[in-house]
């Protein structure tokens, strides 16, 4: 694997190191050891996916508060997404920074999002589905999130959201929180 260093403090880009042969290719996804050589959480206890069945659905932004927060590795393995994440970390030199990255089955690259960042994803194509894992179990009274058309984040999305969770449409801006995020 290649880890390649991001815009925002902590989070990788990773490529696949495929070896192949007349068969196909093999390559290492997650390995602890060089993602603790790299200072990274390599603890994962559950692995997610999601299907999304149209083109231009937007998931997020997500993140657990402390004590429940996670990192996450992401992978598009089927169909292509633009991965957003924000560092919501009070205290990092990249706090309320954003990075998109394109994930797609054909490009096989993995995103590592440190525990701190909300995390978001929009689907390029139909039929998009999209595996994580993540180093803390879910719990429902430290879900949070940020809205993603948030006008302080200034994303600019790769097309207009069709498809929104009324959930994910409705947490509150960053100007109305009486909290700190992360």
């Amino acid at each position: 694997m290649h880890f390649h260093q991001t815009n925002l403090k902590d989070a990788r880009l990773i490529e696949l190191e495929p070896h192949g042969d007349k068969r196909g290719f093999f390559a290492r996804t997650m390995c602890r050891a060089e993602f603790e050589r790299h200072g990274l959480l390599s603890d994962f206890v559950q692995q997610n996916t999601s299907f999304s069945a149209h083109r231009g659905t937007l998931r997020g932004l997500h993140y657990q508060r402390q004590p429940h927060a996670e990192a996450k590795l992401v992978r598009c393995i089927r169909g292509a997404i633009v991965d957003v994440i924000v560092d919501i970390r009070k205290d990092s030199e990249t706090y309320l920074h954003h990075q998109l990255f394109e994930l797609t089955d054909a490009n096989r690259r993995q995103l590592y999002v440190p525990p701190g960042f909300a995390h978001s994803f929009q689907t390029l194509t139909d039929d998009v589905e999209v595996s994580y894992l993540v180093s803390a179990a879910y719990h429902p009274e430290a879900e949070s999130g940020l809205r993603y058309n948030d006008e302080r984040l200034a994303i600019e999305w790769p097309m207009p959201p069709t498809v929104v969770s009324e959930k994910d449409a409705s947490w509150p801006l960053i100007s109305e929180r009486n909290e700190e995020l992360f």
